[in-house]
Order: structure tokens, then C-alpha cells, then sequence
């Protein structure tokens, strides 16, 4: 696990992972997409932590894929490889978070936005600051927010996934939390206390009991393999089609996407 992008501590009963590039907003680069499979499988094994936070370093949470590192590729040979290996990739460390036996608490400290809203999705819990900013805007860039759709339909219904997907807007924390996609807002100082707080409650009630509850609410919202794939394949055939690719010039070049109308 690379310190530079994931730190790993613990701290009382849990194991608190911190998303550490600050200085790119903690966008999801393969270096921290790898750090944090490491750092999730190492808390799973991790005997004195009954569970797991999720926070970023700094003013955000994650902004999403890093864009910089997306487009290096584009065009490149090996493209298609890369692009399906970079979604399997993502695809695993949502399915380490979900189906992890510890309940998983994600401390939304700034925008979670795109695949950052995406790790905070397949989180257990989430509580975030009042300034937070969530949503999934990859359709404005040509994207699809695939691997992501199973979980927020979990959380929200259907009627208000297809608001936040098809729209591709933001919303803040406190909308966030009256539709269901978070459990509370919590003032910006008082946000891992309020996580760690949540973490000793769990710690009171049996590891056994809290592993079968996890399980069985998996297989009452089941999520399958077929499903995860199809996700995966469709996350990454989307950023290899020409609205993708020009989504992507479009934003770094800072000019309006060719199919913008209105």
C-alpha cells in the first residue's frame, strides 16, 4: 500500500482509511485505487478493529477519477485493455467495501462527487459536513455511472436515482439526507468524532451477529457477480465511446461538451 495516497491507522475500534491526495482532491488515480483494495482487505483481517471509516485528507472527500490520468490513455494503444482493467479494478474495491464483514463508515469531510460518491455509496453509513457536495455527474462528461446504480438504488429508490443519474447535478448534505442517500450532517469539527462515536456502538454489539446481519441484508438486495460484471463492462465500454472522449477533452480543455444544448 502506497503511504503516499492511503494512510492507514488505528484508532480506538476502528481502522480509520484516509484518502491522501489533497492537493488533486483525492481524485481515484490506480496508485490510490490500489491502496485502498490493500488498505480494505487489511482492515477486514485486522483483529483488534470492529470497524472501518473512510475520510479524505484535506477540503474533499474524492472528486472522482482523476481525469488527467484518464485521458493520458485516450487514444493510446492498449487503450481498451487499460480502460476494462482500470473498471475491474474499481468494480473490486466496491465489492471489498460492500461485502466487507465490519460495518463500513464513510466520513464525507468535502464533495463526494462521481466514483467518490461512489465509495460512499457502497458504505454501510455515511455521515458528512454541511458543506459536503454529492452527486453523479458522469453523464455530462459521456461516462455512466454503472457500478454505482445497484447501491443507490438500494438507498434511495428509483424515482430519485434516476434524478441524480440522469441529471447529473449535486446535491448538499442536507438533501442528501432527507432522500436517504446519508444518515446524518455533522458539523465540519465534530465529523470523526461523531464516526468514532458510531464506531464504539457497533464495537458493544457481537462481531457474529453484526457479520450475519451484513450477510443477510446482502441477500435480501442482492448484488450478483453477472450484475458486478455487467456493470464493470458497461462503466468501461462508456469511456471508450466518442462522447466520452470528447467529454473528457471538453473538461480539461475547459470548453462545453459538442452535444450541449440549451
Amino acid at each position: 500500500m502506497s503511504e503516499t495516497v492511503v494512510r492507514y491507522e488505528i484508532q480506538g475500534v476502528a481502522a480509520v482509511i484516509t484518502l491522501h491526495r489533497p492537493d488533486r482532491r483525492n481524485a481515484l488515480n490506480r496508485a490510490l485505487v490500489a491502496g485502498l483494495i490493500d488498505a480494505f482487505r487489511r482492515a477486514e483481517q485486522e483483529s483488534s478493529t470492529r470497524c472501518t471509516i473512510l475520510t479524505g485528507a484535506g477540503t474533499a472527500f474524492c472528486a472522482g477519477m482523476d481525469l488527467a490520468e484518464v485521458a493520458a490513455t485516450l487514444d493510446q494503444p492498449g487503450e481498451a485493455e487499460q480502460v476494462h482493467k482500470d473498471a475491474e479494478q474499481l468494480s473490486t474495491l466496491f465489492d471489498l467495501i460492500y461485502s466487507s464483514l465490519k460495518p463500513t463508515l464513510a466520513a464525507v469531510n468535502g464533495p463526494a462527487v462521481a466514483g467518490g460518491a461512489g465509495l460512499m455509496t457502497v458504505c454501510d453509513l455515511a455521515l458528512a459536513v454541511p458543506q459536503a457536495k454529492i452527486g453523479y455527474p458522469e453523464v455530462k462528461r459521456g461516462l455512466v455511472a454503472a457500478m454505482v446504480m445497484p447501491h443507490l438504488l438500494r438507498h434511495v429508490g428509483e424515482r430519485a436515482a434516476r434524478d441524480l443519474l440522469l441529471r447529473g447535478h449535486l446535491i448538499d448534505a442536507a438533501e442528501a439526507k432527507r432522500m436517504g442517500l446519508i444518515n446524518d450532517v455533522v458539523p465540519e469539527g465534530e465529523l470523526l468524532a461523531t464516526a468514532q462515536r458510531w464506531a464504539v456502538e457497533m464495537a458493544e454489539a457481537s462481531p457474529q451477529a453484526l457479520a450475519v446481519t451484513k450477510s443477510l441484508l446482502q441477500r435480501m438486495n442482492p448484488i450478483t457477480d453477472p450484475m458486478k460484471k455487467t456493470t464493470a463492462s458497461a462503466s468501461a465500454d462508456a469511456r471508450l465511446h466518442i462522447d466520452a472522449k470528447e467529454g473528457l477533452r471538453a473538461f480539461l480543455e475547459k470548453r462545453p461538451v459538442p452535444w450541449a444544448r440549451g
